[in-house]
């Protein structure tokens, strides 16, 4: 976890936040680093507030409960996507415009394997009836489904799904062949290039080449 605490040290955080809010922020991104590290069970508030270089009454202060920390760590790594990969909606919901995007966010992820590990470690203890984490992922997963199956039924409209493809299940299967494509980079990242082995899953999908 020491290696979350620099990267809070040395994170982009606008100078121009009010120190309260730039404290949390900094937080939030140490956090980020832990909970991939280590998971949700075995990251004890100490360690985080260690890894976060705050004292435990200041990690208390910001974040009363380890919940709490999750919950914002979570909702401040889909915010970071949807700014950066997804703006407007992923133009109005032009299927042509969200699937690029989507390729854009598997490279960016692949060149941050905290984000992929984090991801994965937390989903996955997140199945547990009792994981303070489970609604957010049943609720994150459903609206992944519902804004993909918007882009589809957008190419579907316009012609551009190959003949063979059923755009009904086409959301459910790209979500998980993405998420087997993170679990088998984590463990052979040289032998996994998931930008390109989406991009040629989506060739066999869409008519047209995507940006």
């Amino acid at each position: 976890m020491a290696k979350a605490a620099a990267s809070a040290r040395q994170s982009g955080v606008s100078r121009n936040y009010p120190k309260g809010e730039r404290r949390r922020a900094q937080i939030i991104e140490a956090a980020f680093t832990a909970f991939g590290q280590v998971g949700y069970r075995n990251a004890s508030m100490v360690q985080l507030a260690a890894a976060c270089g705050v004292s435990r009454a200041g990690l208390l202060h910001h974040f009363p409960t380890k919940e709490s920390l999750l919950e914002a760590v979570l909702e401040q790594r889909e915010l970071q996507d949807e700014e950066h990969f997804f703006p407007s909606g992923g133009a109005g919901h032009d299927g042509l415009v969200y699937f690029a995007g989507m390729i854009r966010l598997v490279a960016h992820n692949q060149a941050n394997p905290v984000i992929v590990s984090l991801f994965a470690v937390l989903s996955s203890e997140a199945t547990a009836a009792d994981h303070p984490a489970r609604p957010y992922f049943i609720a994150r997963y459903e609206r992944a489904r519902r804004q993909m199956q918007l882009a589809i039924d957008d190419l579907a409209h316009r012609e551009l799904l190959r003949p063979h493809v059923d755009p009904s299940t086409l959301a459910a299967n790209l979500i998980a062949l993405i998420d087997g494509l993170q679990v088998q980079w984590l463990l052979s990242p040289d032998a996994i290039d998931m930008p390109t082995h989406l991009r040629s899953v989506l060739r066999s999908l869409i008519s047209v080449e995507l940006a």
